[in-house]
């Protein structure tokens, strides 16, 4: 089984959009899965070359070295983290990032900040405001059930960073009209 990273990967659409891409380009593929293709065998270059040319064209890129793949594997396991809802978790986070990735935290903390101009916590709290952003659209909670949830110490932490985020407070944000997208269109890793 060959691996094949793809940068910029966050959700299942994500996913389905890539499918697209090998579908149209005739290629078989076993999987593909938040920040990778799985190929029974190793792609060839040229192919790799009009992969990413399409991948680019829908804000995707071929993670291409250790450290891309490294970084990359570190947004998903936070994604993936905040997505199955167990925030409240035993273990650090730098720990669960370092056994993840085989890295020590220290190194991938700079690797991760040279690379995407943000630490990882910035990476992480942007996340975890697109998702308290989500919920306050859909009404599913309040904002002190979104504040635990999202592992905040209180809700005061939690409204004061959600602020400091989107230049509103929660509740100013659920009255909005149109909701936008504020954190992952300003860094660019929301394709769609």
């Amino acid at each position: 089984m060959h691996k094949v990273g793809i940068k910029n990967m966050v959700c299942p659409r994500c996913i389905m959009a890539v499918q697209e891409v090998l579908k149209s380009m005739m290629v078989d593929f076993e999987r593909v899965e938040l920040g990778q293709v799985l190929f029974e065998q190793r792609p060839d270059e040229s192919f790799l070359r009009d992969f990413e040319e399409k991948l680019t064209a829908l804000g995707f890129s071929l993670a291409r070295s250790r450290e891309t793949v490294w970084v990359e594997m570190t947004k998903l396991t936070l994604i993936q983290l905040l997505e199955g809802g167990d925030m409240k978790g035993e273990a650090p986070l730098s720990d669960l990032l370092s056994s993840k990735t085989g890295l020590p935290y220290s190194r991938l903390s700079h690797l991760f900040s040279s690379m995407e101009g943000m630490s990882i916590e910035q990476y992480f709290i942007g996340l975890k405001i697109e998702k308290a952003k989500e919920w306050l659209s859909y009404e599913s909670m309040n904002i002190s059930e979104i504040a635990w949830s999202l592992d905040y110490s209180s809700v005061q932490h939690f409204s004061a960073q959600f602020k400091k985020v989107t230049g509103l407070t929660p509740s100013q944000f659920k009255k909005l009209n149109q909701k936008p997208r504020i954190f992952l269109d300003q860094v660019g890793k929301s394709p769609h």
